[in-house]
């Protein structure tokens, strides 16, 4: 089935640039890493969206407006499938967002973005660098103070630097080349889907091991 030709007045919104996700395997890494691992974490509230790499248009009527952030996650907005996220449909930007340098990008993380998403209102924005390039230190927060970002302090728990995300309500700290994610509620790190799938191969194990076989 062919799409529908746009009325007289319908304006196109592009939900592709032709560009690849990621400029290498570290950036890609983290990336997928990230967005799946915020998924699992709020996949039982329907009113986070959780999505990355997808086109946000933030002026009406003009689809040069746009940008199409790393990692996001946006609370109040109901969690479905989307092509690509206009702000005067959203009702809001982004809580957070975090953006993963490059040697393409990054340049544009310290700059263009970090004013744009201050403008548009993200509560948080994150730079991770994971090959640790051109940020140090590698994993950097910064939080909306009256209209202006300011660095999120930093903390040491267990030998370990970590950054607090207020939006989150998880702690973060750079593992590597990943960003982890930890439940301080629980005390425990959110577990990437490697990490997740191997804990259940090794659980089918056992139970094999005792003579059950698992469903």
């Amino acid at each position: 089935m062919s799409p529908s030709p746009l009325g007289p007045c319908e304006i196109y919104y592009p939900y592709s640039d032709g560009q690849p996700l990621a400029d290498n395997d570290w950036q890609f890494t983290a990336i997928l890493a990230a967005v799946d691992t915020l998924r699992v974490h709020f996949a039982e509230r329907p009113d986070v969206y959780v999505f990355g790499d997808m086109f946000i248009y933030y002026v009406e009527g003009d689809p040069e407006r746009s940008v199409a952030p790393d990692v996001c996650v946006s609370f109040g907005v109901p969690n479905h499938k989307r092509m690509v996220y206009k702000l005067w449909e959203e009702g809001k930007a982004p809580d957070f967002v975090i953006e993963v340098a490059s040697p393409r990008t990054w340049r544009d993380d310290v700059g263009r973005k970090r004013t744009l998403y201050e403008r548009l209102g993200v509560t948080e924005y994150w730079r991770f660098d994971p090959r640790g390039e051109f940020f140090q230190p590698a994993l950097q927060g910064l939080s909306l103070d009256d209209g202006r970002y300011r660095p999120i302090a930093e903390r040491v728990r267990d030998g370990r630097r970590e950054i607090p995300s207020a939006v989150l309500g998880l702690t973060l700290r750079a593992e590597k080349e990943l960003v982890r994610f930890h439940d301080l509620d629980r005390g425990v790190d959110i577990a990437t889907h490697q990490e997740a799938a191997s804990r259940l191969r090794h659980l089918e194990e056992r139970l094999r091991a005792l003579g059950v076989e698992p469903d």
